[in-house]
């Protein structure tokens, strides 16, 4: 085998049928209908690459109508993992909403039959033109990677989900488009990207469409459907039990940070496509396209027998197959080396296993996580449901490079369990998700490691392989080791087996602020990775800053175990923007990394090592007023930004809301995206606004004006817009500046504008009352001045405030000057 083949092969194994990346999910245990559908499957030689920007860009119903009725390997590249988008379910933002958004496009790929990819392009948050997108992303390098994508996954066809012609939707939107406007051509051009060729080949993909519809039409435009491109994606698959529509709201109902919860219905379901580039079509999008294995020399046998299995399968009987595929798996087997022989080989000998009801399993026995150089307790489970005779006769431990062999026959139905334990590797890298390992910049993420670019998680931290015999033919599967538990209340729980460092020290806060020369406490909780850890722990400070201690002791004598240390920090007396970070130090040897677990019913548990480190900033802050209640929304992390600053913050529950109870606030702050998420507050608005009416203040921050519980969010009207300022350093105009909001107790300047993350603001209102006090001014270069990002009224005798700029994000990234104008907006009246 040539190198290159020798790497196609590794990537195949990767890539293939989505074994490693599908780590934390219990085995596979499919039915007789799913086996059927996978031999039909095995039939069709034609694959399909979805082209997008973000996760739920993606058309949930095409995916599941050409993976499961037209049976092609159907792929979706999502150029970014919605880092910058908001979250409806939690406070995780930025890299940990990235996470959380790349794992519900697994769960969606699960449901609707497609695999995923990414490129190393990170979503910095909305755009409006795909110019501003390539100021920010490094273009060649998203380029390169789809271009990678397209050499590895050989589309026939690719089809985008937006214009490449600029419009008014998200600049990454469009940017998506003309990436795959120009990766089409690029990917079949030995002259781009020759490093690639290393590894994979040249790939001339057939045709690029655009799958539009009237929706991208504005008013005004007509959508002419009449030189498209027509399929119908509604219907019914027997051996699914659902149609397409049905499972597409399955698919897309995994996108649930962003509220996309979708019910499913039946019926015809037209689809649209516009050409692009390459062969014309004029009445299907895979015309032309050979999809039999006659694109494969010397498959006539294999052709022969997968039709012959097929034809005489018996869904009573699955095994029944099994002789006739495994002379298909011999025939393959003799072919040269080639995609299709390579994956359709995986593919087959999955079939196989399905239809011997053969279970394997890798089990760590007692622990989700080790360290390098630790023993992890391994448990393969080997089940043969069928008579066919199949023996157990090497195990691999890929992780240690180390076998075992056997010759151990598999009764029917009788389980076969080896327990062994072995020692990961002291140079084993920890499971920090790979595009996270190393610090990138705002627009792309940092992967020095080639391979693990388009793949949407790490591969698993360990494999085995497990070889066999079946009715004496050698066949082989891959299987991560993964972590297996039993809920009391909700059974078996899987999760993924990580690696992880021994140590753990976390700094209990993102952002501390000092609005004084006061001390603040400074908690860390140092975690043990294993048992008997021993050492001392610092802080790492500004220049000039101190603590008190300056280190403490800690003995940790079982694995989990936790010890809190407080520090007092003197801050230094300059104003400044810096970082305090944590160490640990045993053994010789120091450690800095946090633990971070993200968990929700919907995805696998996902843990993250990131470096303890919080941001530190010494301002001069005057604030009024002392007690703030706060009404969480959809979630953020203000509350805690405001206790750093010397608040004392309630969190309210919507259902007790009375005007009543709120006067013993300063002010109450409305949390972002409230009159979205909490419905109740249809019947509570009234109790707001009373306490508004008394003498309250009230600070709103922003909404989006679908979906909203009331049209009254305000005592006076407000009509909510799409009307947003992405540029985050977009000059900012004070049309009120004697306004108290600019001039108490903190000076407003244009000095608290700078340093702002992501965004300015978003979903500013696009029409308000005049009782509104408009305050700010700002836009996007090129665009009309947005005024309405801050408005404050007078309503009886108290203040309501409407806010879209981005205190959400601002205040936990630690912007001074956020800080100053919101403790402005508390202040007022008083």
């Amino acid at each position: 085998m040539t190198p290159v083949r020798v790497l196609v092969a590794f990537f195949l194994l990767v890539w293939g049928l989505g074994t490693s990346t599908s780590m934390a999910q219990a085995p596979k245990k499919p039915n007789a209908a799913d086996i059927r559908l996978a031999l039909e499957k095995l039939n069709v030689l034609g694959s399909v690459l979805y082209f997008a920007a973000h996760p739920d860009d993606e058309n949930t119903r095409l995916i599941a109508y050409l993976a499961n009725e037209r049976k092609m390997r159907t792929g979706y590249l999502s150029l970014t993992r919605g880092d910058g988008g908001q979250n409806l379910i939690g406070p995780e933002i930025r890299e940990e909403l990235g996470i959380i958004r790349t794992q519900e496009l697994l769960q969606a790929r699960r449901i609707d039959g497609g695999e995923q990819f990414f490129s190393r392009a990170n979503d910095f948050g909305f755009s409006k033109h795909p110019a501003e997108t390539f100021t920010i992303w490094n273009k060649e390098q998203v380029l390169a990677d789809a271009v990678w994508i397209i050499r590895k996954f050989r589309p026939d066809v690719i089809i985008t989900r937006f214009s490449p012609q600029p419009s008014g939707t998200h600049g990454h939107h469009t940017a998506s488009a003309m990436i795959a406007l120009e990766a089409f051509d690029a990917a079949a051009d030995p002259k781009r990207f020759p490093e690639q060729l290393k590894a994979v080949e040249p790939w001339q993909a057939k045709r690029l469409l655009w799958n539009t519809s009237s929706f991208f039409y504005g008013q005004g435009q007509q959508f002419d459907a009449s030189d498209k491109i027509m399929l119908d994606a509604g219907g019914y698959n027997p051996l699914l039990g659902r149609s397409y529509n049905e499972i597409s709201a399955q698919s897309r109902s995994m996108h649930k940070s962003q509220g996309f919860g979708s019910s499913g219905t039946r019926g015809e379901a037209v689809e649209y496509f516009e050409f692009l580039k390459g062969a014309p079509a004029k009445k299907d999008v895979l015309e032309g396209v050979n999809t039999t294995w006659s694109r494969v020399p010397g498959s006539k046998d294999v052709d022969k027998l997968l039709q012959e299995a097929l034809k005489n399968y018996n869904s009573a009987n699955p095994a029944a197959s099994v002789p006739t595929l495994l002379k298909a798996n011999s025939a393959l087997a003799k072919l040269p080396a080639s995609y299709w022989k390579n994956l359709k080989e995986q593919e087959l000998q999955e079939v196989i296993k399905n239809c011997l009801g053969l279970y394997l399993e890798a089990t760590s026995v007692r622990e989700y996580s080790v360290s390098p150089g630790e023993p992890v307790a391994v448990s393969l489970e080997a089940t043969n449901r069928s008579a066919v005779p199949v023996t157990l006769t090497k195990v691999e431990y890929l992780f240690v490079h180390q076998d075992t062999t056997l010759q151990q026959k598999l009764e029917l139905n009788q389980p076969l369990f080896i327990r062994t334990s072995r020692t990961i590797p002291l140079a084993t890298p920890y499971s920090q998700p790979y595009w996270l390992r190393v610090p990138g910049s705002t627009g792309m993420f940092r992967v020095d490691d080639p391979a693990l670019i388009g793949l949407p998680e790490n591969p698993a931290a360990a494999q085995l392989r497990v070889h066999l015999t079946v009715q004496g033919q050698p066949i082989s599967y891959t299987l991560p080791v993964v972590y297996k538990r039993t809920d009391p209340v909700e059974g078996e729980q899987y999760r993924p087996f990580e690696i992880a460092p021994p140590v753990f020290v976390n700094i209990t806060e993102k952002v501390y602020v000092f609005a004084d020369a006061q001390p603040k406490p400074v908690t860390v909780r140092v975690r043990a990775g294993k048992d008997q850890m021993e050492g001392t722990v610092a802080l790492r400070l500004p220049e000039g800053w101190r603590s008190e201690p300056a280190t403490g002791t800690f003995k940790l004598t079982q694995k989990g175990e936790e010890q809190s240390f407080t520090f007092m920090v003197h801050p230094g007396t300059a104003q400044t923007e810096s970082a305090i970070s944590a160490v640990v130090t045993t053994r010789g040897r120091t450690y800095s990394q946090s633990f971070s677990a993200i968990t929700y019913p919907h995805i696998p548990t996902q843990t993250l090592f990131p470096e303890a480190v919080a941001k530190a900033v010494k301002l001069d802050l005057e604030r009024k007023g002392q007690h703030i209640g706060y009404l969480m929304g959809a979630g953020d992390e203000i509350p805690a930004s405001l206790q750093q600053i010397g608040y004392a913050v309630d969190q309210l529950h919507v259902e007790a809301l009375s005007a009543e109870t709120l006067q013993k606030y300063d002010a109450v702050v409305v949390g972002v995206r409230a009159y979205n998420t909490l419905d109740r507050l249809k019947f509570q608005q009234p109790q707001l606004l009373q306490y508004v009416q008394n003498g309250g203040t009230l600070v709103v921050q922003y909404n989006v004006s679908n979906g909203l519980v009331t049209p009254n969010v305000g005592p006076y009207p407000i009509k909510l817009s799409n009307d947003r300022v992405t540029v985050e350093d977009a000059a900012v105009r004070f049309l009120k500046p004697n306004h108290p909001v600019l001039n108490t107790p903190n000076k407003i300047t244009q000095q608290d504008f700078r340093g702002w993350v992501q965004e300015r603001g978003l979903y500013f209102p696009g029409q308000w009352a005049p009782e509104y006090e408009a305050i700010l001014s700002s836009n996007d270069p090129g665009e009309t001045p947005k005024d309405s990002g801050l408005l404050v009224a007078k309503y009886g005798k108290g203040y309501y405030v409407y806010t879209g700029y981005s205190f959400f994000r601002e205040l936990p990234a630690g912007v001074p000057g956020a800080y100053r104008l919101f403790v402005n907006l508390l202040s007022l009246g008083k």
